[in-house]
């Protein structure tokens, strides 16, 4: 018996083991929404709707609160939380002062790129900001904070843009908007500022599998990330919300492929082909470091994962109903409308959960 039994103990050992390495935090919020709690425990802090995040150079967690209009940082390593952006007042001021002063109108999300710089996209105020890493001054570097479209071909600062969404920077100094309003798409080159459409028609129809980047429709662009992935320029992996598919975008042949989503609102597909899946209006996208892409699937309050590997779709955490909690099993963690999703370069995702007014970690094991 006993030599019958110790083969099922180190099974149920393993998959013990297995499970723990999945675990749900929170970093920051206690379930109420407001702006406190600076210098003090992030746990304690209230948090004003979280939205777009990310690490920063120095290993820090930036965040926005779109209902604080500032930018937070969260040092993991002592837990505690600051402002780094935006006074808390509502408007669009403060260019050329400190960032800390600036008035800011609900930033969606948040960037770096290699000097340490800080960018976030305003969709109220129709803008794209930067905060110099050096002396922590702010700028605008797209858009006149005006709802529009136009400026094409000239400098970012004189265009417009309707309600701008989310924001990547590629590896040859280039910003990508998600410019939903518009159904595009634009490009700033920062070495020159000049601002073009890199994708979108405007017409809110389907994207064809393998259609050239330019002239294509695009339903709904919402949420961007970069990935270095092997040899040549990297890609841009876009989520549609209207059109609830992903997209690849190959920055090297310039043309988009189909990688999840059937084109229909749901939660279905779980294990299975990602692009037979249903999407619920997906709003934040990042990819891990092991090419697995990860989606804050909001209109589900879950996290989905498609897997590089073979293509398929899982639920990294929630169950499809929304709830504050329980921090822990992946599975049981319920959220309310996540907007927010980025993985960090050990595999570990951190979560915008909105309206839970909470920033969550799920630790994944993935990478040492």
């Amino acid at each position: 018996m006993q030599r019958l039994m110790l083969p099922a103990v180190l099974l149920l050992s393993l998959l013990t083991t297995s499970a723990s390495a999945q675990t749900v935090k929170t970093l920051a919020g206690t379930g109420k929404v407001g702006h406190t709690g600076d210098g003090g425990p992030a746990v304690k802090a209230r948090v004003g709707e979280p939205y777009g995040l990310t690490l920063g150079p120095d290993g820090a967690l930036y965040v926005c609160e779109i209902k604080s209009h500032v930018i937070r940082r969260i040092d993991e390593k002592t837990g505690k939380i600051s402002t780094v952006a935006g006074s808390g007042k509502k408007g669009y001021s403060g260019d050329s002062g400190l960032a800390l002063a600036a008035e800011l109108n609900e930033p969606y999300e948040v960037r770096f790129d290699k000097a340490g710089n800080m960018y976030f996209v305003e969709m109220i105020n129709n803008i794209v900001r930067r905060v110099d890493a050096k002396t922590g001054k702010i700028s605008t570097v797209a858009g006149t904070g005006e709802k529009g479209f136009s400026g094409d071909g000239g400098p970012a600062t004189s265009a417009t843009f309707s309600r701008p969404h989310s924001i990547a920077l590629d590896n040859d100094n280039n910003l990508y908007i998600c410019d939903i309003g518009n159904h595009r798409i634009r490009r700033v080159d920062l070495t020159t500022g000049t601002v073009s459409t890199f994708s979108g028609t405007g017409e809110r129809k389907a994207t064809p599998d393998g259609a050239k980047v330019e002239g294509t429709p695009l339903n709904g662009p919402r949420a961007l990330d970069f990935f270095t992935d092997g040899s040549g320029k990297g890609s841009l992996y876009l989520a549609l919300r209207e059109g609830n598919k992903v997209y690849r975008i190959d920055l090297d042949d310039q043309t988009l492929h189909h990688i999840a989503g059937t084109g229909k609102k749901g939660y279905t597909g779980h294990g299975g082909p990602a692009k037979k899946a249903t999407l619920s209006g997906p709003k934040g996208i990042s990819v891990a470091p092991n090419g697995d892409v990860y989606l804050a699937d909001t209109e589900s309050h879950t996290i989905r994962v498609i897997r590089k590997k073979d293509g398929t779709i899982e639920t990294a955490v929630g169950d499809g109903k929304k709830g504050d909690g329980p921090d822990g099993d992946p599975a049981h963690c319920r959220m309310a409308r996540p907007h927010g999703v980025y993985v960090g370069p050990n595999g570990n995702v951190y979560i915008g959960d909105s309206e839970t007014y909470r920033v969550r970690k799920l630790t994944t094991g993935t990478h040492k």
